[in-house]
């Protein structure tokens, strides 16, 4: 085992209450690749900070090796005294780095490097500064949220490159695929200590329960053993009582570590709110178009919602997702074709910029619209803290500013307020920012299992696999034209029909070249005749490709159940597969019946 290059150990650290930080640490060798993990508030951006050097623990042991160089990913990078994001980037770089890595980087980041620093997005921003811890290459690369504001083909992009990296990475993200892909260890903070597994995330939630539950095992075995010595206590003999006093203080300690034991966060415990049914046919657009200037942001397109769906949307930045949505929920008017909207529709909307939200304003009265002391949530009258404690907010928060709430704080306080008010079709952008993974995972239980309809953009591959009965995306990817397709199933569904979809296309282009050769062999060769097994072909691959659409259209009559995907995911997948393997073998013998039937009608004259 090669010796660490940074070493955090028994760190302690508090801000006035209880402690956030009691002897965590933190281990970096050469290659590592971990995921840093917690609930929100648990303390990781703050260790991530100790590791660094920005934030100074209490006390502990901080290790860094004299040689090795760090870089931390900023969340409000710092821009004073740079005129271009270019010049920005490349102060980062050290003495004999290669200045084209902040190129590159930038190029694939979505910014020239000709940016002023002043206009910049938050998202842009972050990217900025994405490229400058990246460009050196350091020893120790530590990323927090890496892939917030970044879309699915550069987030993807950015998985290779953390994969190939040769520095160490320490990552703090909600995106479970990316932390399946990227990590090779885990380190998870708790209750203001840390744990490791030396495997990646993806074995991090089986491990963590396990953990958890030999943790309850241990507390009921103490009170057992409090019982049977408070016992003896009681009805020993009191000579041998007093004597004992040894016994009596390990029971002191034992009934102070039982009362002082910290059990896990709970999780958040919520429903949506009951509202009217609304009508079969949620949304219907015919033929819809939307551009700004001489640039198309989505050329003719059709669709029809139903009550149930639960449609994604994705595609890279600037594609114009965030349009179509509003077009979509009348909040948009289309430049041509028509939009229109159900019956008895409650609609709720979860927005991507937390525009709804006051600084200014208190916890309650956000839940409560200033309505007093109580909200009515499934028609019955809650006392709002009550309810805040569904959702990990302590009683004391009531009113607190929304302004010292974290990122995540403010997406699980919309989220409260969202499912307390009574709503039958659900308007996600990009839901899962700043959340962590257990409320994370209640969202998701949420849409799989809402009898509305749900319509959300997100950049989460996991989120969009686990929800979504159809996925929406740019029929080009790489160059979004304004054009439109809807696939059936999730992202990974949406990867495999858009494969096959290529390759499609391919085979008729190399059928289009046959016919020429055919036809040239054949004037060629005027008496040549058909052989005995092109006769037999000719004949029977009607009967094989009358089989094959038969068997297609089975599995697309299965397929068109729109809960087929969350009830039995396993189960759709197959069948995408089967699907792609009878479409590929249907077009190979179309090709070979029509290439076969113009060389006999050249033949014959």
């Amino acid at each position: 085992m090669a010796p660490p290059i940074l070493k955090l150990d028994d760190i302690f650290l508090s801000f006035g209450g209880a402690p956030l930080l009691a002897g965590a640490g933190l281990q970096i060798e050469p290659g590592d690749k971990i995921c840093l993990v917690g609930r929100n508030g648990s303390g990781k951006s703050t260790l991530l900070k100790i590791a660094a050097g920005l934030v100074e623990a209490q006390s502990g042991e901080l290790f860094r090796h004299p040689s090795s160089t760090v870089r931390y990913l900023e969340q409000a990078p710092d821009f004073a005294g740079f005129n271009t994001v270019q010049a920005y980037a490349e102060a980062g770089l050290g003495p004999g780095d290669d200045p084209y890595r902040v190129t590159y980087l930038l190029s694939h980041l979505g910014l020239s490097g000709d940016e002023d620093p002043k206009m910049l997005s938050g998202g842009e921003s972050r990217r900025a500064a994405l490229a400058r811890v990246m460009a050196p290459e350091p020893d120790i690369l530590l990323l927090d949220e890496p892939t917030n504001h970044l879309d699915l083909p550069t987030i993807e992009w950015l998985e290779g490159e953390l994969q190939k990296t040769r520095s160490a990475l320490v990552l703090i993200s909600h995106d479970r695929r990316f932390l399946e892909k990227v990590s090779t260890a885990t380190v998870w903070l708790d209750r203001g200590t840390s744990r490791r597994l030396e495997r990646g995330f993806a074995h991090f939630e089986a491990w963590r329960d396990r953990v958890l539950e030999a943790e309850e095992l241990e507390q009921h075995k103490l009170g057992k053993s409090i019982e049977r010595e408070e016992h003896w206590l009681r009805y020993g003999v009191t000579a041998r009582r007093k004597r004992n006093m040894r016994r009596l203080g390990e029971l002191q300690t034992m009934r102070s570590n039982y009362r002082g034991h910290k059990g896990p966060q709970g999780t958040v415990q919520a429903t949506v709110s009951d509202a009217q049914e609304s009508g079969k046919l949620v949304i219907e657009a015919d033929k819809i178009t939307k551009s700004f200037g001489e640039r198309a942001i989505v050329t003719p397109f059709s669709i029809r919602v139903h009550r149930g769906d639960c449609i994604g949307l994705v595609g890279p930045n600037g594609a114009g997702k965030t349009t179509l949505l509003k077009m979509l929920t009348g909040q948009l008017s289309p430049d041509s074709g028509i939009v229109k909207l159900g019956t008895n529709l409650e609609i709720a909307t979860l927005d991507q910029k937390r525009e709804d939200l006051d600084p200014e304003d208190t916890l309650a009265n956000y839940l409560t619209d200033g309505r007093g002391e109580n909200l009515l949530v499934n028609g019955e009258q809650r006392h709002v803290t009550g309810y805040m404690k569904e959702f990990l907010f302590q009683p004391e928060q009531a009113r607190t500013p929304i302004r010292n709430l974290s990122g995540g704080e403010r997406a699980r306080l919309m989220l409260a307020r969202i499912l307390s008010r009574p709503t039958n079709l659900l308007i996600l952008d990009e839901p899962t920012n700043d959340l962590d993974i257990e409320t994370l995972d209640l969202l998701q239980e949420i849409v799989a299992g809402f009898p509305g309809t749900v319509i959300l953009v997100s950049h989460d591959r996991d989120f969009l696999d686990r929800t979504v009965t159809s996925t929406i995306a740019p029929a080009v990817p790489d160059a979004p034209d304004g054009r439109w397709i809807e696939y059936a199933g999730g992202y990974s569904d949406m990867l495999v029909q858009r494969k096959g979809a290529l390759e499609e296309r391919k085979r008729a282009e190399k059928a289009a070249e046959k016919p020429k050769t055919q036809q040239a062999t054949a004037s060629s060769s005027s008496k040549v005749k058909l052989s005995f097994k092109q006769k037999f072909a000719l004949e029977n691959l009607p009967k094989e490709m009358a089989k094959a659409e038969a068997e297609i259209a089975k599995r697309e009559q299965v397929m068109a159940d729109p809960n087929l995907f969350t009830r039995d995911p396993a189960a759709f997948n197959r069948l995408a597969g089967e699907m792609e393997k009878l479409r590929g073998s249907l077009t190979d013998m179309e090709e070979e019946w029509l290439a076969l039937e113009m060389l006999r009608e050249e033949l014959e004259g």
